[in-house]
């Protein structure tokens, strides 16, 4: 089960979390409307190189990464987006492009949208095309402590 990682993290630090099931889908605003979550409350996790460093962008399904203003934020000479080859061995747990936000599982920084603080709560992919994971949004920071920083684009 591609979640199991992030299931005993959560559950080793009495997080209260919700599972949720949906059909599968592959693009943040299909999974946001297969499972009934407004797209600006599900987050996606894009993969970024940040001066050739894998690096977590987490921001609303609803967003696109502005490379340029990531780059500033991070105080980067360069920051790209990464391709499906460079980073798919990082995640073995997981399906191609479903892992979730957590890149304090995985060794690496994590950077997230401060638009995502505005609700109560955030979902996201938890490990496959098939299942996302609700919890409070102040566990995913205490637990992750990403970087606030403005990388959505405008």
């Amino acid at each position: 089960m591609p979640v199991r990682k992030l299931k005993e993290f959560l559950d080793s630090q009495k997080v209260k979390y919700v599972s949720l099931s949906h059909s599968p889908a592959y693009t943040a605003q299909e999974i946001a409307a297969a499972a009934h979550i407004p797209g600006k409350e599900l987050a996606k996790t894009v993969m970024v190189k940040i001066d050739g460093t894998m690096a977590m962008a987490v921001l609303p399904a609803s967003s696109r990464v502005d490379v340029g203003r990531l780059r500033d934020a991070a105080g980067a000479r360069s920051v790209e987006l990464a391709s499906e080859q460079e980073f798919k061995g990082m995640f073995p747990e997981c399906e191609a492009g479903a892992m979730p936000p957590f890149g304090n599982l995985y060794g690496m920084n994590v950077f997230a949208a401060p638009s995502l603080a505005e609700d109560a709560e955030i979902a996201f992919n938890a490990g496959s095309h098939t299942e996302l994971i609700r919890l409070a949004y102040k566990d995913f920071e205490r637990l992750v402590k990403p970087k606030i920083v403005q990388l959505a684009a405008k």
